[in-house]
């Protein structure tokens, strides 16, 4: 073959490879977080959430957004200070939320034995800083969730590992329940959550024995729900139905939420509401299985929840 011929060729051959690397690239598409997904120009908008979205606080970093912990270490003790920052994607904090459920952001702190559960409202100073204090007298690994909607972003949660050095006195999560005890307050659970869809369960709350009907508002809602997977700490979105003063949605005695469970396995949920000025807690356990062998949860899982935190909101 002569000297032309060759380089005929060998660029043909270039051209192919070229063209399947072309190819290769269109079906991979770009990097998430890259200069696409950025594009001011995109008829995309970034405040619809996608379809089968992951679990929210598995990552410290998501749809453009990192939490950063500015003491990833912290000193044991009941009022511990706690800095940390919300960067974007050129690495600056972020100073500007939109408010949800009456707050810019929701800090929920919580031992990785679901123990020590805390939700607090930090405080933001002008350099992008938020600033919160934490009961961290019980020793050993907390993850911290980060729930924020950026100013013209997409509600995003982030979770970040927290670390208390001492004696770290493990405890295994309590049976599941369908009613918890808050000092005088019972609270009971109806519903059935399947995994994979989304399913209603209503919280009632009573005081000794009698029903409440006078929930105070709290967070815009007569109660606010938290629910953790507990092999992974996977932090799950949950709404309330309705909202005070709409008319329609009664204080009491009955809460109801929407939530979805991505999968089966044991769930603890974290109920937050306001009666007579105070915020108490009530935990529970939830077994979530396929519909064909769902169980019957114990009537009482012999735990009593300790009250919130007594930080502002």
């Amino acid at each position: 073959m002569n000297t032309p011929a060759k380089f005929a060729g060998f660029a043909v051959g270039l051209a192919a490879i070229f063209g399947i690397a072309v190819a290769v690239g269109a079906t991979i598409g770009p990097e998430p977080g890259g200069a696409a997904a950025h594009d001011s120009n995109s008829h995309t908008d970034e405040r619809t959430a996608p379809v089968d979205e992951m679990p929210g606080g598995l990552m410290s970093t998501e749809n453009g957004y990192t939490l950063r912990l500015e003491n990833p270490v912290a000193t044991a003790g009941p009022n511990i200070a706690v800095r940390f920052r919300v960067l974007d994607a050129e690495g600056r904090a972020v100073t500007r939320y939109t408010r949800s459920h009456d707050k810019d952001l929701h800090l929920i702190v919580v031992r990785r034995d679901m123990a020590g559960y805390q939700h607090v409202h930090p405080v933001l100073d002008g350099n992008g800083d938020w600033n919160a204090t934490l009961d961290l007298r019980r020793a050993g690994d907390y993850r911290v969730f980060a729930d924020f909607t950026p100013d013209g972003g997409v509600n995003t949660t982030l979770g970040a590992d927290l670390r208390v050095p001492g004696q770290y006195d493990v405890q295994p999560p309590p049976a599941p329940a369908t009613t918890a005890t808050v000092g005088e307050y019972t609270v009971t659970l109806d519903g059935t959550v399947a995994p994979g869809r989304p399913s209603r369960v209503t919280l009632s709350v009573a005081r000794a024995g009698r029903a409440v009907t006078d929930l105070q508002p709290y967070l815009g809602a007569y109660g606010h729900l938290v629910a953790l997977r507990t092999a992974d700490l996977a932090y799950l979105h949950v709404h309330p139905e309705g909202h005070p003063g709409d008319g329609v949605t009664p204080a009491g005695p009955g809460i109801t939420f929407s939530m979805t469970a991505p999968s089966a396995g044991d769930y603890r949920l974290f109920l937050d509401f306001q009666h007579d000025g105070a915020v108490r807690t009530a935990e529970f356990t939830v077994r979530v299985t396929p519909a064909s062998s769902a169980p019957t949860p114990e009537p009482h899982g012999g735990h009593e929840a300790t009250p919130a935190p007594s930080h502002p909101h």
